[in-house]
C-alpha cells in the first residue's frame, strides 16, 4: 500500500488525523507551510510529535507550488490524500478574499491536478459548516444549496468543492468533501474561542464574546472528527459531501459557563455586537455520515472540555 499525504499535518486537525493514522501503521507524508496566521512555533510543535514516528515524513512547502507538489507526491507514493492545508479564520478572512481565494481555491486545484495525474485512490477534501451560512435549514443538510455563504472564508470553501465535482467528473477522482463542524480539544489554535475563553479565566485577558452568548455552535472533539475524516479516506464514494459534527449544538452561554467551572474562576467578557459573518446556529445533521461512514461521535461537551483542560493547563 502506499502513503497517505496529509497537508497542513502541522495543523490542530491535521496533526490528529496525521497521529490517528500513524497509530494504526500507515506511512503519512506531512506537508506544511508553517503559515504566520498564528505562532509556527505551535505548529513545529504539534510537527514534532508526528516526527516520533518512523513512518512519517515532513515536507515544507506551500501547496500553491505545482511543480514541488507533483515531485513529492510521485517520489513517496502518494495514493491517498487528505487535504486540510488552507488559511483558516472567518473574520480574518474578510480584509483578505484575494489571498484566501488563492490559497482555498488555487492551491486546492493544484493539489487535485496532481492527484489525478498520478492515480490518487481517494482524495477527502476538509470543507467547513460555514458554507451554509444562515441557513434557516436547521439541522444542517448537506442537501442545501449552501449557495450564500458570509465570508470569503466559506466561499472558497465552497467554491472548492464545486471544483473537486468537476475533477472526478472529468478525470473520475474520488473526492469526499467533509464539512468540518467547530472542532476543539488539546492543540486547538490560539485563535479559537474555546483557547481565548480558557486563558481569560485562567489568566485575566479579556475575551469577546458576540451578542448576549445566544449563539449556538456544533462543537465536535478533534478525536471524532478525525475518525470521521479518515472513515471517509477509507471508503471512495465517488463524489461526496458529508457533515462531520456531533449534531447537538451548545448555547455559547452555557459552553463558556463550563469553562469557567473548570478554571474553578470567571473569564473577563466582553460582549460586542455579531459581525454579518457570524451565523447564530451551526447543527449538523449526521445521518449520512453515520450511514456512509459509520461515523458516531463518541466524546460529550463535558467529556471533552475536561480534555482539553487537562492539556491546557499543562502549558
Amino acid at each position: 500500500m502506499g502513503a497517505v499525504l496529509v497537508t497542513g499535518a502541522a495543523g490542530f486537525i491535521g496533526g490528529h488525523v496525521a497521529e490517528l493514522l500513524l497509530k494504526r501503521g500507515e506511512r503519512v507524508v506531512g506537508l506544511d507551510n508553517f503559515d504566520p496566521y498564528y505562532s509556527p512555533e505551535i505548529k513545529r510543535r504539534n510537527a514534532a510529535r508526528l516526527t516520533l514516528f518512523p513512518a512519517f515524513s515532513l515536507h515544507e512547502m506551500d501547496i500553491r507550488q505545482a511543480r514541488s507538489v507533483m515531485n513529492l507526491i510521485r517520489a513517496q507514493g502518494v495514493d491517498r490524500i487528505v487535504h486540510l492545508a488552507a488559511l483558516a479564520g472567518v473574520r480574518a478572512s474578510i480584509e483578505r478574499a484575494a489571498e484566501y481565494h488563492e490559497v482555498n481555491v488555487g492551491g486546492t486545484v493544484i493539489i487535485m491536478d496532481a492527484a489525478r495525474k498520478v492515480g490518487v485512490k481517494q482524495f477527502v477534501l476538509a470543507s467547513t459548516s460555514s458554507v451554509y451560512g444562515a441557513t434557516e435549514r436547521i439541522p444542517f443538510v448537506e442537501s442545501d444549496p449552501a449557495d450564500r455563504p458570509l465570508a470569503p472564508y466559506p466561499a472558497t470553501k465552497r467554491a472548492a468543492e464545486l471544483m473537486a465535482n468537476a475533477y472526478h467528473n472529468l478525470f473520475g477522482l474520488n473526492v469526499t468533501c467533509v464539512r468540518l463542524f467547530t472542532a476543539y480539544g488539546p492543540r486547538v489554535r490560539p485563535d479559537m474561542m474555546l483557547y481565548l475563553v480558557a486563558e481569560s479565566a485562567a489568566r485575566g485577558n479579556e475575551v469577546t464574546m458576540f451578542g448576549d452568548g445566544d449563539m449556538r455552535r456544533d462543537w465536535t472533539y478533534v478525536s471524532d472528527i478525525a475518525a470521521g475524516i479518515v472513515a471517509a479516506l477509507d471508503r471512495p464514494l465517488g463524489y461526496e459531501v458529508i457533515n462531520l459534527g456531533r449534531g447537538e449544538p451548545v448555547l455559547l452561554a452555557d459552553f463558556v459557563r463550563l469553562i469557567e467551572k473548570l478554571a474553578g474562576s470567571p473569564a473577563r467578557i466582553v460582549h460586542r455586537p455579531a459581525p454579518p459573518s457570524e451565523p447564530p446556529i451551526t447543527f449538523a445533521d449526521i445521518a449520512k455520515a453515520r450511514q456512509w461512514l459509520d461515523y458516531d461521535p463518541q466524546v460529550s461537551v463535558e467529556e471533552g472540555l475536561g480534555l482539553f483542560w487537562e492539556w491546557f493547563s499543562s502549558l
